[in-house]
């Protein structure tokens, strides 16, 4: 008798099993490697954000021109030379030849930094306004002067400015965002003030922040300190 040549249903069963995960052990093993890079990828993107807002911050305070604006102030009171700077805890306002468009190839444009509160109140977010600078449009955005007590010229007050669909978000979800001054007088050394009250531009800004939401495994922001470079009065003649 002639044997009869094949497999069985049971070794066919056996073997489409055995397939069947092996085909489930490589899907498995590619998802795996998949959502490894793709969190890899992630944080990559977000440091490399981090790097770039504080190199953008850095560039727009670092490129600041020192502008004397006309202020045209409401009322009655007279026209005055002002210098273009605004400084608060919470905001920053002055002229750079920096833009996020255009980076430094750019035009003279008005920065305007602000902190703001985050997405649905939670945390605060760090924004910045830019308007193409001209004279002109510097001296609308004075209202009104005062004197500084210590040197007697004269300071701008600036409008407040309008959050809007042009502001760049540079910074969110933190859970602080301050600004501080650095003043350096050689009678009194160095100190950090919380505002800005002098008629001359200060030797240094630095910007204090912290994320909303630590991750150790991210590149945190951290405190961001850029020297400025101007050392001149403004409004005060200098012979050559």
């Amino acid at each position: 008798m002639r044997s009869a040549r094949g497999v069985t249903l049971i070794e066919l069963l056996v073997s489409i099993t055995l397939l069947s995960l092996l085909s489930v052990g490589l899907l498995m093993t590619l998802r795996v490697g998949i959502n490894a890079m793709d969190k890899a990828d992630a944080k990559l993107i977000a440091n490399r954000r981090v790097a770039s807002v504080e190199r953008i911050m850095r560039s727009e305070i670092r490129d600041l021109i020192p502008v004397v604006a006309t202020c045209m102030p409401e009322g009655d009171q007279a026209p005055e030379q002002i210098m273009y700077f605004d400084g608060r805890p919470e905001s920053l306002r002055l002229v750079s030849s920096y833009s996020l468009q255009e980076a430094s190839r750019g035009v003279p444009r008005i920065l305007d930094f602000q902190v703001i509160p985050g997405d649905r109140g939670v945390g605060v977010r760090l924004v910045v306004n830019e308007l193409p600078y001209s004279p002109q449009m510097a001296g609308a955005t004075c209202m009104g002067t005062v004197r500084d007590p210590d040197r007697g010229t004269a300071m701008g007050i600036f409008r407040p400015s309008e959050v809007g669909p042009g502001s760049f978000v540079l910074a969110d979800k933190l859970a602080f965002c301050r600004f501080t001054y650095r003043d350096y007088q050689p009678m009194l050394g160095e100190r950090w003030l919380p505002e800005w009250p002098l008629g001359q531009w200060p030797t240094a800004v630095r910007i204090d922040m912290a994320p909303l939401d630590p991750d150790p495994a991210r590149l945190p922001l951290m405190s961001v300190t850029v020297p400025i470079r101007v050392n001149r009065l403004p409004n005060e003649p200098y012979g050559l």
